[in-house]
């Protein structure tokens, strides 16, 4: 509506224009008596909004890192007509700050001017990350085709000493388009021993219950949006998956399990394996067997997602907003 091109904010200007003709024209009948009525540019106007196609949504999917969302996102990327872009976030700096923040990316104008010796602010970050997001939204409605964000949370949420309070992706997105999103969330105890496993000790104090504070911020930002959980979806991959596109008013195709082999994404670093099922939990120490009874933070997160504290991933009550 607040797009001064578009045929609604026209329709909106012409009614609030017409309105303010009437009232001075009741105060000042001689003035107007010779001025043509409008009624028929409002009546083009609203026939133009009506033959105007709706606006489509952007479709966008967040978790934290280990939490399998590598293996959901892939299934939704072989659903009908689906363009899926993994780890965006246009404010994360965990590439700049990485030792070779000079990587060569070629095509990344954001990336290129951060690390600039006259780098952007986070404004102009954004107004860049809108401008391509909006001509690459249009060109596939042009083409039929439904647009799926896979959110890099893990730059927010787990990437510097405390998460920063700037806008996540979901809210940068809802500020300019009609937006259709899901949470997914794994038990987080199995990611907190896989992040230790892959050494992604990206924040400081590396502990169980910063690691569970962070979890609870993460959902906190995230708290209505629709939420699924791993281990359901491992048990019942088709029923799960046809939920969540349901909630992204997407397509669904049954037996992703057969196609997720030939979808390369990034972020890939879990199972290799294309059959899709409940995996084991990884050894737990006598060190995080006493971070498990110290944290207050992990019980309270463990509550809130209907997660036993020690148990293999079973569901044992609901998930709690």
């Amino acid at each position: 509506m607040n797009d001064p091109s578009s045929p609604k904010y026209l329709q909106a200007s012409l009614n609030e224009t017409l309105e303010m003709l009437h009232d001075y024209a009741v105060n000042h009948p001689e003035t107007l008596s010779d001025v043509a009525p409008l009624p028929s540019l409002l009546s083009q106007c609203e026939a133009l909004c009506e033959a105007a196609p709706p606006s489509t949504p952007v479709r966008s999917i967040h978790h934290l890192a280990c939490s399998g969302g590598t293996l959901i996102s892939k299934c939704l990327a072989t659903m009908p007509n689906v363009t899926l872009l993994s780890e965006i976030d246009p404010l994360s700096r965990m590439q700049m700050n990485a030792r070779h923040k000079r990587s060569f990316m070629p095509t990344d104008l954001i990336h290129a001017a951060r690390v600039a010796l006259r780098p952007i602010d986070d404004d102009t970050a954004l107004a860049m990350f809108r401008a391509a997001l909006a001509e690459l939204h249009g060109a596939l409605n042009e083409s039929g085709r439904h647009l799926l964000l896979r959110d890099h949370a893990h730059s927010h949420f787990c990437s510097d000493t405390a998460p920063p309070e700037r806008p996540t992706l979901h809210e940068i997105l809802a500020q300019t388009d009609p937006v259709l999103s899901v949470v997914t969330v794994r038990h987080p105890l199995d990611c907190y021993l896989s992040l230790i496993k892959n050494g992604w000790q990206t924040f400081s104090p590396f502990t169980l219950e910063e690691y569970a504070r962070r979890h609870m911020a993460f959902l906190d930002r995230h708290r209505d949006l629709p939420l699924f959980r791993y281990e359901e979806f491992v048990a019942d991959p088709d029923g799960q998956l046809e939920k969540i596109c349901a909630e992204l008013a997407l397509s669904f195709m049954p037996g992703a399990e057969s196609l997720i082999q030939i979808v390369d994404i990034s972020g890939d670093s879990g199972r290799s394996s294309a059959y899709i099922s409940p995996r084991t939990r990884r050894e737990i120490s006598e060190e995080i067997e006493a971070e498990i009874d110290e944290s207050p933070f992990y019980a309270k997160l463990c509550a809130r997602l209907g997660y036993a504290l020690r148990d293999e991933p079973i569901i044992c009550r609901q998930i709690v907003s």
